[in-house]
């Protein structure tokens, strides 16, 4: 599975940006996908997922109620709609899918368990 994540930028506190994660190659198998972030001297954090069976999601406690996860199975792409955003939300933003059965998107996305990347795309938010 190939991964393309894009729509980064920058935008002033409480100010919103839309991530697009496009997918292509085998992506039949792919069990979920989820949105990961990491800041400048932080280790990759998971941020949220969807899983591809039933569109359930599942958020980081440090993004509920602002960020919303949401899939568009037809054009093989998730989208990462981010509201109200803070300072502390300037990351690597990067896609990834899993496809591993015995895994899925059942709470904060664990690196670990995903096998495809996207590139990873800025988000800077200025206060």
């Amino acid at each position: 599975v190939q991964l393309q994540a894009s729509g980064g930028g920058l935008v002033q506190a409480g100010g919103s940006l839309r991530l697009s994660c496009k997918a292509s190659g085998a992506i039949w198998d792919e069990t979920a996908r989820g949105w990961f972030r990491q800041a400048p001297g932080k280790e990759r954090e998971g941020v949220t997922c969807i899983n591809s069976s039933d569109g359930s999601t599942y958020y980081a406690d440090s993004v509920k109620g602002r960020f919303t996860i949401s899939r568009e199975a037809a054009k093989n792409t998730v989208y990462l709609q981010m509201n109200n955003l803070k300072p502390e939300d300037t990351a690597v933003y990067y896609c990834a899918a899993l496809s591993d059965l015995r895994y899925g998107c059942y709470g904060v996305p664990n690196e670990d368990e995903y096998d495809d990347w996207g590139q990873g795309t800025q988000v800077t938010v200025s206060s």
